[in-house]
């Protein structure tokens, strides 16, 4: 006669889990993270892990927490806590499924420190320690962007600091259609558009935010009507101006990230230099025939325009797409690409191309990267020991002219 081990119920296996786990009170948690901030070093602070469900995130959560419910943590932990020798603090409502969660992350998923706080959000906020609510979506908002909430990279958190920024773009042309358009759909909550120009004919074989009904109609104007018929949560500022020495730092001063999408050398070094001196990060792309590149320019964090062109090419060596013509899907692909590095940049996530510049050969289909590094001793922008704050701005068209 054969006998069977019962199975464990439910609360055995929460007490083995919890005789097995360090239990952090929630003042010692709450130490930890304001040691951590008073300190600097947020970065090498534990990862706070909320593992509840939506819902009961929704009406609250411990600053600064990775949100990853109970039932998708095998699937999900991975992309939102990639380092599994990083310390782990976890919670839930009381105390139970983060046991169950911390134990799972170190006999099952291969992390190495994974502790729970003892009572959990009920106790830390019983105790009056500070908590953080998302915005309230609404049922359209959470049905438009369905598919973000489902990302542990942007959830809740991020969509609600998609919508709280502000993007401005250089240009409503080529580059600046597909990433206005994809940035629109992403719930990027306040887009500015700076263009001076007119819809053309000759534009719709690459400038997609606009249509034949438009030519002649301002750009920036064709740009607003598409994007807000895309999705009426984006305030869309228009700037039917071109940018100049004079309007440069009024312009870019309220966004949070600029979309470098001109087209002359002028606009992309004037750009440059206001942009370091207001300390304003630069997605900056540019394209000609079959060929495209991108980099991300982060004042200080890595080079800048300047540091990787001190000077402008002489003229033959790099004529417009007027003179030289462009593949129509090419802005495309570099466009989206700059709507990419503006979402990561906005969510903190990834790893944003500063220091990397890209290049894109579409007849090969190729992408080639190359490192390139901040001139700190003769970049006459972000070099050591420059006073931008009392530099008058060049005469940037004669600077490009003398090129020639």
């Amino acid at each position: 006669m054969s006998t069977q081990t019962p199975a464990r119920s439910g609360q055995q296996l929460i007490k083995e889990a919890r005789a097995r786990l360090e239990e952090l009170d929630p003042a010692q948690v709450n130490e930890i993270l304001q040691h951590a901030r008073s300190n600097g070093n947020a970065d090498q602070a534990p990862v706070i892990l909320d593992v509840r469900e939506q819902q009961e995130f929704e009406q609250g959560y411990i600053p600064g927490a990775v949100h990853v419910p109970r039932g998708h943590l095998e699937t999900r932990i991975e992309q939102a806590v990639p380092d599994r020798s990083r310390r782990v603090i976890a919670y839930c409502s009381t105390q139970n499924r983060s046991a169950l969660a911390a134990q799972t992350m170190m006999d099952h998923l291969g992390y190495d420190d994974v502790a729970v706080m003892t009572g959990g959000f009920t106790l830390w906020k019983d105790r009056g320690y500070d908590f953080e609510r998302p915005i309230a979506f609404t049922p359209e908002q959470r049905e438009r962007y369905s598919r973000h909430l489902l990302i542990p990279e942007v959830g809740l958190k991020g969509q609600q600091k998609l919508l709280e920024s502000k993007v401005l773009l250089i240009g409503a042309g080529g580059l600046g259609s597909p990433a206005a358009l994809y940035l629109a759909a992403a719930g990027v909550g306040t887009l500015g558009i700076v263009d001076n120009d007119e819809v053309d004919l000759s534009n719709l074989q690459r400038q997609v935010i606009h249509n034949s009904e438009r030519i002649g109609e301002p750009k920036v104007e064709s740009a607003k009507r598409t994007i807000e018929a895309l999705n009426p949560d984006v305030n869309v500022i228009p700037h039917a101006t071109r940018l100049n020495a004079d309007n440069v730092l009024d312009l870019i001063r309220d966004y949070d990230v600029i979309v470098d999408g001109a087209d002359n050398f002028p606009t992309r070094y004037l750009l440059n230099d206001a942009a370091v001196r207001e300390r304003k990060p630069v997605v900056h792309a540019s394209i000609l025939g079959f060929d495209g590149q991108l980099t991300t320019f982060v004042p200080y964090e890595g080079p800048c325009y300047r540091c990787l062109y001190p000077q402008p090419p002489p003229a033959e060596l790099a004529p417009s797409c007027g003179a030289n013509g462009v593949l129509g899907v090419l802005p495309g692909i570099m466009g989206l690409l700059q709507a990419n590095e503006v979402i990561k940049l906005i969510i903190e996530a990834g790893e944003p191309l500063v220091g990397r510049l890209l290049l894109f050969e579409a007849l090969s289909t190729q992408f080639t990267q190359l490192r390139v590094r901040r001139d700190a001793e003769g970049c006459p922008t972000c070099g050591d020991g420059v006073d931008l704050e009392h530099t008058e701005f060049e005469d940037y068209e004669a600077l490009c002219a003398a090129a020639g």
